[in-house]
Formats: C-alpha cells, sequence, structure tokens
C-alpha cells in the first residue's frame, strides 16, 4: 500500500522511435510499460515522458563525451525528424509533460526536477530504455536528491541480459524498491 502522504510520478524514459526497435523486437516487450501507463492514469498518478534530444548543430555535445561525441559525424547536422519522438506503443496524451534531456540521466539538462517539485513529488516509479543507461543514472540521481524509488524491473530494457539482472537484483534494491509492473499495478489498490 502506498503512503497516502506521498505523491508519486511514473517517468517513462528514453522510450524513443530511435531507440524502441533496437532494444523491443515485439509487442510483448512493451506490455509492462503499458501497463504501468495505464495504472499510472487510471490512479492519477501523473506520468512524465523523458526524451534525450539535441538542437541542431549539436551545441550541447563535447568531442570527449564517448556516449554521444560520435553523434554529429553519424547524423549530421540536424537531428533526424521523428527519431527523437516518443514510440507510438507508449504515447503521451497532451496533458502530459514531455521533457528533454541532454546527457543520461533524466536530470541531466532538463527542467525534470522544476516540474516534479512544482507537483509535491516525492516518489519516482522508473521505467525505460536501458537499465544500465537512463534507468541507472536517474536512479542514482534522484537517491541522491531524496526521493523514494521504484524500479519497475519488467518496464525496463538492456541489451545485455546479465547488466539488467545485476543491477535489478544486485544494485537497484539498495535505493529502490524493485517491482514488476504488475506488482506495482496491486500495490496501489
Amino acid at each position: 500500500m502506498q503512503n497516502p502522504e506521498s505523491r508519486s510520478a511514473l517517468l517513462v524514459m528514453d522510450m524513443q522511435n530511435s531507440i524502441v526497435p533496437r532494444y523491443a523486437n515485439d509487442e510483448k516487450a512493451l506490455q509492462p510499460f503499458q501497463t504501468a501507463i495505464e495504472a499510472a492514469r487510471s490512479h492519477e498518478i501523473p506520468v512524465i515522458y523523458v526524451r534525450v534530444a539535441f538542437r541542431p548543430g549539436y551545441p550541447e555535445i563535447s568531442p570527449r563525451n564517448k556516449l554521444f561525441g560520435g553523434m554529429p559525424s553519424r547524423t549530421g547536422s540536424a537531428p533526424m525528424e521523428g527519431m527523437m519522438e516518443i514510440h507510438e506503443s507508449v504515447k503521451p496524451r497532451p496533458d502530459e509533460p514531455v521533457v528533454t534531456k541532454v546527457r543520461v540521466s533524466a536530470f541531466a539538462g532538463s527542467d525534470l526536477e522544476v516540474i516534479l517539485r512544482a507537483n509535491r513529488i516525492d516518489t519516482l516509479i522508473l521505467s525505460g530504455i536501458a537499465t544500465s543507461g537512463v534507468v541507472l543514472s536517474t536512479l542514482r540521481e534522484a537517491a541522491d536528491k531524496d526521493f523514494a524509488l521504484v524500479v519497475l524491473s519488467d518496464a525496463c530494457i538492456d541489451a545485455d541480459p546479465e547488466v539488467h539482472r545485476v543491477l535489478t537484483e544486485k544494485v537497484f534494491p539498495k535505493q529502490a524498491d524493485v517491482l514488476t509492473a504488475e506488482e506495482w499495478v496491486k500495490s496501489l489498490e
């Protein structure tokens, strides 16, 4: 049972057209995300989408950045149209915020914390791609910011199943409650 005095938000992170097809090969992989989003909406828990995107010319990217540094040479001066949009399978409603970040953590270069504080959110339910990327980085930073945390283990996907297992079974439980989407939905009742 959720603490009635806490206020939660579901973060749906990096579920973009450029990312989802590389990790989720079928609709079954996306079902836990859809379950969590539907439950959050039906329980009036805000759903906040987080995406990574850059300005034309990539002024935010240093060539020293190993993850993003090669992007300008791979994609040209402008990001590919539509690739940064949220995937159709988890499409946001018009009233749901879409936060844009410029690094791995959902907080990096975004106004996420402003939105959370303005809405007195103190508990974050994390979902996204990849477990070893945005989920790990956001969990660490959110824990340092004193948010209570829940990770939806089956609404996180990683290219390496063993890395996903180690994170969800051994690392994340030190700073978050780790539940499946269905377990989380049941906890709301």
